[in-house]
Parts: C-alpha cells; structure tokens; sequence
C-alpha cells in the first residue's frame, strides 16, 4: 500500500514494519494496514501530511508506544479511539460508556 505522497524513508519503514510483521506469521493484507497506519501516523505527527486526525497527532508515537496498550493481547484501542468509532457508528448514550461498555457496544 505504498503511496506516493510517501519519501523514500517512509517507504523503507512501511517495508521494514511489513516484514516483521508477516516474520512474526500476520497475514500479507494485515502486515501493509498495520505498516500503512503506522507510517501514516508518524507521517502526521511530524507535519508531513495535508489532513490528521486529533487522535493521531496527540497520540503517543508508534515507536514510543510499542506495546504499551496491550494489556491481554495486541490491539488495545485507547478510550477515545473507542469513543471517536461509537460516535461515527451514532451508538447512543455513549458518553456515559467507560471503556469496556464501549467495547461491547462496538462489538455487537
């Protein structure tokens, strides 16, 4: 999923990230979403592209993160990345949801 919009050391860390994913035994499509998101966050914080959501900009970087977030397992999504999806899908009374209660919401 490279882009064009992407410089030569993006595209050698969407390939680095992409390798070490499918090593790690991820599937070829989820390796370049994983990789494709995580070059377009670094891509935001450091002012490098046209659009950026809050999310990603005040987020903790990738590289910072590592795996910070998964408590049981890869994948944990912050509160508000939680939030941001139920108030995309209009899931009501979302407000008062701590995190678990929207998880469950955005899992049915």
């Amino acid at each position: 999923m490279p882009q064009s919009a992407w410089s030569a050391k993006r595209e050698r860390q969407y390939q680095h990230i992409k390798q070490g994913l499918k090593s790690r035994g991820k599937s070829e499509d989820l390796a370049e979403e994983i990789a494709a998101r995580t070059v377009n966050k670094e891509r935001a914080q450091h002012g490098e592209s046209k659009t950026a959501s809050r999310s990603s900009v005040k987020d903790a970087s990738p590289g910072h993160r590592g795996g910070k977030r998964s408590h049981s397992g890869e994948g944990g999504r912050t509160f508000e990345q939680l939030y941001n999806e139920a108030r995309q899908r209009g899931i009501k009374g979302r407000s008062g949801m701590n995190k678990q209660q929207l998880l469950k919401a955005l899992s049915h």
